[in-house]
């Protein structure tokens, strides 16, 4: 959550993909990031987390808080849109079916008074190392699973080409597996012999 406009603004500038953004709809308000799991999309944030997210920017709106049925919209952060000529911390849309919005109908005071006893201050926060760290980790998982990509399609194409010499017969006359009668004469007395031996 931004503490004024200006970390507001840092947060617009050096947000992750997987961050969601939430806002109190037409009124000042908190900038509140909720971070999702890998993977993740805003359709699986459970209940009580989206509540709680709502009930924080409600509570950290200066006009907000004092209202009830106040809509809190949330966004991914990549669908937020940064124009010149814009307010610091001021954001717009690029989609705004990408938008949706929830109601808080009131404050919930347990709700607000667990999220301040366990909230966390970072002093200085450099969101620009952290996107950096972010990114660096991202690029390097992308190149380990290009990586093995290649590897698992290089081992398809030999087991395609060996099966494809298993249906050839190519190795099987092989200059260096044949043997000669007059080989077979000289080592063995009959061919029983042979026989047993070749068993």
């Amino acid at each position: 959550m931004g503490r004024d406009k200006y970390e507001n603004e840092d947060l617009i500038k050096y947000g992750l993909p997987c961050d969601l953004w939430f806002h109190v709809d037409d009124l000042s308000s908190a900038h509140v990031y909720l971070r999702l799991p890998e993977g993740a999309t805003m359709d699986d944030i459970p209940e009580d987390t989206l509540e709680d997210c709502a009930q924080l920017v409600k509570q950290n709106s200066i006009q907000g808080c004092k209202m009830n049925n106040v809509w809190i919209v949330y966004t991914p952060w990549a669908n937020l849109k940064k124009t010149t000529g814009m307010e610091i911390g001021q954001v717009g849309f690029h989609n705004e079916k990408a938008v949706k919005r929830v109601k808080v109908d009131k404050k919930v005071n347990d709700i607000v008074n667990r999220l301040e006893k366990t909230r966390r201050e970072v002093a200085n926060p450099d969101f620009a190392a952290e996107k950096e760290a972010y990114e660096s980790q991202a690029r390097q998982q992308k190149r380990a699973e290009e990586r093995a990509a290649r590897e698992a399609a290089k081992a398809q194409k030999e087991e395609n080409r060996r099966l494809a010499e298993l249906k050839e017969y190519k190795t099987l006359m092989k200059e260096e597996h044949m043997v000669s009668n007059k080989e077979i004469a000289s080592k063995y007395k009959s061919a029983e012999e042979f026989e047993d031996d070749f068993m």
